[in-house]
């Protein structure tokens, strides 16, 4: 039989919120080591640093083929803090802290398992590609940080049916946001929506619009829940558009702003030139595709910051999908079943997609999701009463251990050895 209802919280686990809070404050802590660096654009902050630049002189659209919200942040940095490069990466920076807090509050909501939400903030601080992402003035740590609001508010209102409207509401403003940072979510942004449709209808049949009882959220209608997941985050996502009806050259017109979205998806599907660091899905899911955001001698030293995942965990969260789905059919585990979707859906994305020319760092919300169903399996391995629980600990270890290996870089340190300094870390060619 379907299900989807989460399992109660153990009366002997406390939740882990001071521990999660003191990880995403020591992640904001690592964050900020030498976020100036280095003290000129880089990679594709070339596109967005001067969209923003262009959106406070109300000039003309810049980089049209992508939404406003990110680069309305970049923005207002630079309003507020001044045209420098720390300035431009200060909201992704907080952005992935609280992106990071709120998918631990999320995992926590959704599984009640102390363990699962502590391994699943480390694992997410520790892959890579949050950190990475976390540094550099793109749009995507801004929609991937809304997007962890969005699955804190759902889950808070699928365990707490008292604060359902609320935090229905907030998700729908939230996933509007994100979706106006980047449309990367928009396949993860329809999943609750389509998730509530589908219990309803197994559960009420052709009553299933208006009854109130039963999963994911009672006492909340599919028609009430459609205008909070449906409706809500579209007219969230359309208001962001305000600031370019007033540009001084190519205003958009907001009667015609359906219209606009074809034009955007228009442009984005015209990037057919080949890129050296272009890549696949399948290389993402197997993390054999590296992008060098930077390698160069500059601010005094040789210096680098590489896109990668995590070999370790990026790898063992593949069979971690497996278990989760062999979890809710055998032991009903709806917060199992969320997991993998979340990942499914984020990644089918890209396997449908049929934008000509894709990067790793799109695999940045689809791997999030990952970490969580890596985190559920470790957690099952830690209640194993048997020799086995200790891989669990264990692989969060090495986790860590391999960040603290790769940290240079991944954070434009100061590298020893010149040009070759690259290859201490660059295990495969294609890395390279």
């Amino acid at each position: 039989m379907f299900k989807l209802s989460l399992p109660p919280p153990s009366q002997r686990e406390r939740d882990p919120l001071p521990i999660c809070a003191v990880i995403a404050i020591a992640f904001l802590v690592l964050l900020w080591q030498r976020l100036h660096l280095p003290t000129r654009i880089y990679f594709d902050e070339v596109h967005y640093v001067r969209a923003a630049r262009e959106m406070l002189l109300m000039a003309r659209p810049r980089n049209p083929e992508h939404p406003l919200v990110a680069k309305e942040f970049l923005a207002a940095a630079i309003w507020l803090f001044g045209d420098t490069p720390q300035s431009w990466r200060i909201f992704p920076a907080l952005f992935g802290a609280v992106g990071l807090f709120a998918f631990s509050r999320a995992l926590w909501l959704t599984s009640g398992r102390a363990f699962a939400t502590v391994a699943g903030t480390l694992l997410l601080a520790t892959d890579f590609l949050w950190f990475v992402m976390s540094r550099i003035a793109m749009l995507d740590m801004v929609m991937a940080g809304f997007a962890m609001l969005a699955m804190w508010m759902l889950a808070g209102a699928v365990r707490l049916p008292g604060q359902a409207r609320l935090r229905l509401a907030l998700a729908g403003v939230f996933l509007g946001l994100s979706l106006g940072a980047k449309w990367s979510v928009v396949a993860t942004a329809a999943l609750p929506g389509l998730a509530f449709l589908v219990l309803r209808l197994r559960r009420h049949g052709r009553r299933f619009l208006l009854a109130t009882a039963g999963a994911p959220v009672p006492g909340v209608s599919l028609a009430e829940a459609a205008f909070w997941l449906g409706t809500l985050p579209l007219l969230v996502y359309f208001a962001t558009f305000m600031p370019a009806f007033f540009y001084a050259e190519r205003p958009v017109d907001p009667l015609h702003l359906v219209e606009y979205q074809r034009y955007m998806l228009k442009l984005q599907q015209s990037v057919i030139k080949p890129h050296p660091y272009q890549s696949v899905w399948w290389q993402w899911v197997l993390d054999i595709r590296a992008i060098w955001f930077l390698y160069e001698n500059i601010d005094g030293a040789q210096r680098g910051v590489v896109l990668l995942g995590n070999p370790l965990t990026m790898l063992a969260g593949l069979p971690a999908v497996g278990w989760c789905l062999w979890a809710w059919r055998r032991e009903q585990r709806a917060d199992a079943l969320a997991a993998a979707l979340f990942y499914l859906t984020a990644i089918g994305l890209w396997v449908a997609n049929g934008k000509p020319i894709q990067f790793f760092y799109h695999y940045l919300l689809p791997s999030t999701f990952l970490m969580a169903c890596l985190a559920l399996a470790l957690d099952a391995l830690w209640r194993r009463p048997d020799r086995w629980r200790w891989v669990a600990p264990g692989v969060l270890i090495l986790s860590v251990a391999l960040f603290a290996w790769f940290f240079p870089i991944l954070s434009a340190a100061k590298l020893c050895c010149g040009k070759r300094s690259f290859e201490w870390w660059m295990w495969l060619p294609t890395w390279r």
